[in-house]
């Protein structure tokens, strides 16, 4: 019903059938959900639908369900990692080994392309998201950023005067190393890899560990100070690394108000006045999404386009 009074809608508005319109499709493949939208050429979302992670073929097939209801002329998918992003590599659009149960190994790209008959355009949700918010939004006219997630995983997009840092590969950033905070040194960590790395102690998964689900904490809890903490060393790495103009930080554990300013204090704390006025003040530097919780699905929109 939805997708026939979208069409309805634009037939009377623009006076043409929505096959001729270009629409544009995209997916920003999360480890908990995958985020379905359709475009028109002005990159305005018409319609999303969130589809659970459950097997690969369940999750395929639900996708494909929703987007068959439009006529595509491109699409793309922004992924969770690590995942083959190398477009001269013969296993481009597979997700690599990964601790989600039967992911390992599987194509991407090859299903999608085979369901939907289209050339399917892949990178990493990160590097998506951040292309989008270069394009548009938060980063706009900026030439050195990084875009964070924090959700499931934890991952960094990064550009550095204007190229997008470790093609042909992408960042794992999630997994650096970072200095235990003082209530967690019993914490051993979630990653199955290297235990407590920055993805291991402040995923929301590794929160939940601990304290339980993060939308039930009251503002007080000692989880969003935990949590800013390490976040606030992610991005001391980057910026004293790549001294980048802007740090934009997504995902579910964004979507608490309460987070941004806490990180951005903690930041500050942490340089204790390094670098003077060198650097941006935090609240300069350090922001959330222009687009919100949409940034990755944009971006992964704006891949497809590539291929056309």
């Amino acid at each position: 019903m939805q997708s026939i009074a979208i069409k309805a809608f634009i037939k009377s508005i623009l006076g043409f059938p929505m096959t001729k319109i270009g629409l544009s499709g995209g997916i920003d493949a999360g480890g908990t959900t995958f985020k379905c939208g359709v475009a028109l050429a002005n990159g305005e979302i018409i319609a999303k639908q969130r589809v659970d992670v459950t097997t690969p073929v369940e999750t395929v097939a639900q996708c494909l369900t929703f987007f068959r209801q439009y006529d595509l002329s491109s699409f793309g998918i922004a992924s969770f990692g690590p995942i083959d992003v190398d477009r001269s590599s013969p296993h481009y659009g597979r997700i690599l080994k990964t601790p989600k149960p039967n992911w390992s190994h599987f194509s991407l790209k090859a299903a999608f392309e085979a369901g939907l008959n289209l050339n399917v355009v892949v990178d990493s949700d990160v590097n998506g998201a951040l292309m989008a918010e270069v394009t548009f939004g938060a980063a706009r006219g900026i030439s050195s950023a990084a875009y964070i997630t924090v959700g499931t995983g934890i991952g960094a997009g990064i550009m550095s005067s204007g190229e997008i840092l470790g093609r042909p590969y992408h960042p794992e950033f999630g997994h650096i190393a970072v200095k235990k905070h003082d209530v967690d040194r019993g914490f051993p960590g979630v990653c199955p890899f290297h235990g407590d790395c920055l993805e291991g102690l402040t995923s929301v998964r590794a929160l939940k560990k601990r304290w339980g689900d993060p939308i039930d904490w009251d503002a007080n809890h000692q989880g969003w100070n935990v949590a800013a903490n390490y976040l606030a060393q992610a991005c001391a790495s980057l910026v004293l690394t790549l001294r980048l103009e802007r740090i934009i930080i997504g995902g579910g554990l964004m979507l608490a108000k309460n987070m941004l300013p806490k990180i951005q204090t903690e930041f500050e704390s942490q340089l204790n006045g390094y670098l003077g006025n060198s650097i941006a003040t935090a609240d300069n530097l350090i922001c959330t999404p222009f687009y919100g919780d949409d940034a990755g699905l944009h971006g992964a929109i704006d891949l497809g386009k590539q291929a056309v």
